[in-house]
């Protein structure tokens, strides 16, 4: 859902980028956490805080991180306001601050709750389909459904997530580093079975699976046609596949496994 190359964006990063702005209603009498980091890349660093227990506050929670992805997605990361997610989410500005210090916590918190959605989905779907080649078709299938289900969540992934190299690092560190082991699991399956050519590094088989998902998703955000993105993965996967079969006389290579 990422690449490793920040894209060109209509949004540019204002100098020093922004924390809060706005002014708060005036039913909103409480104020940000007086430890609140100082500067962007501390709040960057610094994690949200964990989703609340009860589920009335865990509703109003769901609801500011949708919201947030629709207004960052519609104005961009520095050009909206924090008042303009709570406006959006249908609450009062001091509510976001009951959950979030920062407008960045409010962004990685809506980018971790989706893709650990997604990485969870994943996990559950593959568990029930024997052949590796299917996983990888379900995988590419559930990649481009997610996205081209919800345009705001694939213009934030595509765009807005890059914008910020400790953004880009923070989510690469931890959820993308997931999401690659999960691709490189199945075909070191396959490998180990036979299936998939033993002399291809799983690394490389898994940044071209990944490279041509996030490419499509790109090309479709960008386009001024609207078509299923889910369509996709079909010829995708058939690309992949055809270069991961077995070959005659290639069969017992060993794998290169790249850490």
């Amino acid at each position: 859902m990422l690449r490793q190359n920040p894209l060109p964006s209509r949004v540019r990063a204002a100098p020093g980028g922004i924390l809060v702005s706005g002014r708060r209603r005036a039913d909103d009498n409480r104020l940000p956490n007086p430890k609140t980091p100082s500067t962007p890349a501390e709040s960057a660093a610094a994690p949200a805080a964990p989703p609340p227990q009860s589920r009335r506050n865990l509703e109003k929670y769901q609801l500011i991180l949708d919201a947030a992805i629709a207004v960052i997605a519609g104005k961009g990361f520095f050009g909206c306001r924090v008042s303009d997610i709570a406006e959006r989410a249908g609450v009062a500005d001091g509510t976001i601050y009951l959950y979030f210090r920062s407008k960045e916590q409010i962004l990685m918190a809506a980018i971790d709750s989706a893709f650990t959605a997604f990485l969870n989905q994943a996990r559950s779907d593959l568990q029930s389909i024997p052949s590796v080649e299917e996983r990888l078709r379900r995988l590419a299938w559930l990649h481009l459904h997610t996205l081209g289900a919800n345009r705001d969540l694939a213009v934030v992934f595509q765009t807005e997530l890059r914008h910020s190299a400790k953004f880009l690092a923070q989510f690469s560190q931890h959820h993308l580093v997931e999401y690659f082991d999960l691709i490189r699991s199945v075909i070191r399956e396959g490998q180990s079975a036979g299936v998939f050519r033993k002399e291809i590094s799983d690394k490389i088989a898994a940044n071209c699976f990944f490279g041509a998902l996030d490419e499509m998703v790109t090309s479709w955000m960008l386009s001024d046609h609207d078509y299923p993105l889910a369509g996709a993965a079909e010829p995708i996967v058939d690309v992949i596949l055809r270069g991961l079969e077995t070959k005659r006389g290639n069969g017992s290579a060993e794998p290169h496994h790249h850490q």
